[in-house]
C-alpha cells in the first residue's frame, strides 16, 4: 500500500514531462487533486480529468504542457513535506520563491493553494511541494 500519494503523483509527472509524454495518469486523492488544480491555475499544466473508474477507483489525467521547443514547462518538481518530517510555514515565511519564477503548493485551513494566494490571505501551512 502506498503511503505518499502526493510524492508518487509529482513523481508521475515528473517522468512524464523528462519522456515527453503528453498525458499522466495519477492516482486519485482529495490533496494530490487540490495540487493538480494548483499547478492548472499557475499553468504549468494545460488541464487534467478526474476520471471514474471500476469499483469507484477515481484517477486522474494530467496533460503536460510543453513550450514551443518541446521543453517541458515544469523544470522540478520537489516535494518538501514527507509523511515522517512535516514542514510548517508562516505567511511571511512563503512570500516569495525563486524570485516570484516558481511557486510553494500549501496546505492551509483554506485549501490548497498557492504561495502567492497564501501570503495575499495571510495565512501559512503545511508545505506540500515546491514548482519551477
Amino acid at each position: 500500500m502506498m503511503n505518499d500519494l502526493i510524492a508518487d503523483a509529482l513523481t508521475r509527472i515528473r517522468n512524464a514531462s523528462s519522456r515527453k509524454l503528453d498525458i499522466a495518469t495519477l492516482l486519485h486523492s482529495n490533496a494530490v487533486e487540490g495540487v493538480v488544480n494548483v499547478l492548472n491555475e499557475k499553468e504549468y499544466i494545460e488541464g487534467f480529468d478526474v476520471i471514474e473508474g471500476e469499483s469507484n477507483k477515481k484517477t486522474i489525467k494530467v496533460k503536460i504542457k510543453f513550450d514551443e521547443n518541446e521543453k517541458a514547462v515544469i523544470n522540478e518538481l520537489k516535494r518538501v513535506s514527507k509523511p515522517g518530517r512535516r514542514v510548517y510555514k508562516s505567511a511571511q515565511e512563503v512570500k516569495n520563491f525563486k524570485s516570484g519564477r516558481g511557486i510553494i503548493v500549501i496546505s492551509t485551513n483554506q485549501g490548497i493553494i498557492s504561495n502567492d494566494k497564501a501570503y495575499k490571505n495571510n495565512t501559512g501551512g503545511e508545505v506540500l511541494c515546491t514548482v519551477w
